[in-house]
């Protein structure tokens, strides 16, 4: 049994690492460190609920075991919902005053694996992340508890969660339309179906998959593009859509295969749903604030810091409130109708908005991103890319603007930079190109823009390679 973890750590979303590294110890200190933070917080009362989840990874079952001790020892019920999505499982811990957990990596490979935590009132904060983690260095778990016997709420988990979305569009509203989902090994694979299915569409199941799949919905891998591109090529479908391994984070593609960018899904369910106020990272499209009269907020990546600035605006009794990721995630901070907040990342609301708003105006998947045009924007990752070599660069890089500008000669001239999250630079002919380290993998991503589609694929070229030649 491992007991060093040395690999997992918080990120921009959860507690993450190599798998072998959070099985045993590392998720026994983290969930028992979780437990007592509630507890002595008031957040929970002592043989209180938790919810449990996970996504479909090899390792995902393990962990589970390890989290179902943890809180058995602390006196803690637990109430297993299986392989749902990571909204599914907080709509429900929500509406119990229960706490959750989720076990899954999202997009990562598959042998990494990792952990989402959630308070009664919905995900931890970065304050929360700290008072775990010093919690968890002071914990000697009891490596020999057992898993205790869960409750099994899987069903009433998903069909809460579909009812959730039942009446946000007219019954019939996606009725005739011929819509493929890529089910691979996403847990929103089957929800996905029957959602679609319920407004009239006809749904065909695509690319299931029994072994885990990483798909990652904001740098869409060739083999993605070229699975979605082989099923259009039939002339069947009129769009494409998916999710991420737990189900938080959307792709859609048109009729050709085509992916639509993370962010212009996300403003689709904003357009949607008529909100007054937009909170989205950096890292999302700078044309958002030329294409609406709502209030744009820009954060640091991570879902914990979009929904705190949703609660300062709930805290200002702001109302019509959303966020969501450069990666399509959707995030409602405020109630709107009878759809009550859930200020946590979602897939399902923004893919019917696209979907929805297709239909309304007319118009095939890809005529949207000219009726809501955007910059031309790419995003990528270099995998395999050493932390320490991360950690220099951006030290050198942001010691000065003279460091950068040097750095960035090869691409154009330095007009501007943005650091609220990274580097993000703007060039003297226009175009972005954006610098960021992931912070709990191996990675290290870059955003363009440019003027049109050629540029953007190239300036993405030329600044990937540059970053290589730092390794």
């Amino acid at each position: 049994m491992k007991v060093s973890g040395v690999s997992a750590k918080f990120g921009t979303s959860g507690l993450r690492g190599l798998a072998e590294d959070l099985i045993g110890d590392t998720t026994r200190r983290h969930v028992t460190g979780f437990a007592r933070h509630l507890l002595s917080n008031g957040k929970l009362d002592f043989g209180g609920t938790f919810f449990v989840g996970h996504d479909f990874r090899a390792s995902s079952p393990d962990i589970v075991h390890d989290v179902i001790a943890s809180l058995g020892a602390q006196g803690l019920v637990v109430k297993l919902a299986g392989a749902v999505p990571t909204p599914a499982l907080a709509l429900a811990a929500m509406a119990e005053g229960a706490a959750a957990i989720m076990v899954t990596g999202s997009h990562i490979p598959g042998d990494r694996n990792g952990i989402k935590f959630y308070r009664p009132d919905g995900e931890i904060d970065k304050s929360d992340e700290k008072a775990i983690a010093r919690l968890a260095s002071l914990i000697v778990p009891q490596s020999g508890a057992p898993a205790i016997a869960a409750a099994d709420v899987f069903t009433k988990t998903s069909n809460d969660f579909l009812k959730r979305y039942a009446k946000l569009l007219p019954k019939a509203a996606l009725l005739g339309m011929r819509i493929g989902v890529y089910q691979h090994s996403t847990v929103a694979r089957d929800l996905l179906v029957t959602l679609l299915g319920h407004f009239g569409a006809e749904v065909t199941a695509l690319g299931r998959s029994a072994h885990f799949i990483p798909v990652d919905t904001e740098a869409v891998s060739d083999e993605t593009r070229q699975l979605l591109k082989g099923w259009a090529a039939s002339g069947k479908f009129d769009a494409f859509v998916s999710a991420d391994g737990d189900g938080d984070r959307p792709l859609v593609a048109d009729e050709a295969g085509e992916v639509l960018r993370g962010d212009l899904v996300g403003f689709l369910g904003a357009h949607l749903l008529k909100a007054k106020l937009i909170v989205t990272p950096a890292t999302s499209n700078s044309s958002i604030e030329s294409l609406t009269k709502d209030e744009v907020i820009r954060t640091r990546v991570g879902s914990p810091f979009v929904i705190a600035a949703m609660d300062e605006a709930v805290a200002q009794r702001k109302t019509g409130i959303v966020g969501f990721e450069a990666n399509g995630g959707f995030l409602t901070g405020s109630d709107f109708g009878t759809l009550k907040a859930l200020p946590t990342r979602d897939c399902f609301l923004p893919i019917l908005a696209v979907l929805a708003t297709a239909r309304t105006l007319n118009l095939p998947i890809s005529g949207l991103p000219a009726k809501f045009p955007m910059a031309a924007a790419l995003s990528d990752r270099i995998e395999n890319f050493p932390t320490e070599s991360s950690k220099a660069l951006m030290a050198k890089l942001s010691q000065s603007q003279e460091n950068l500008a040097e750095f960035l000669s090869p691409l154009g001239q330095l007009k501007s930079l943005n650091a609220t999250d990274g580097l993000r630079a703007a060039l003297d002919d226009g175009s972005i190109i954006h610098l960021r380290p992931s912070g709990n993998a191996p990675e290290f991503r870059c955003y363009v823009e440019a003027s049109t589609q050629e540029k953007a694929a190239r300036l993405m070229e030329q600044g990937l390679r540059l970053i290589k030649s730092q390794i």
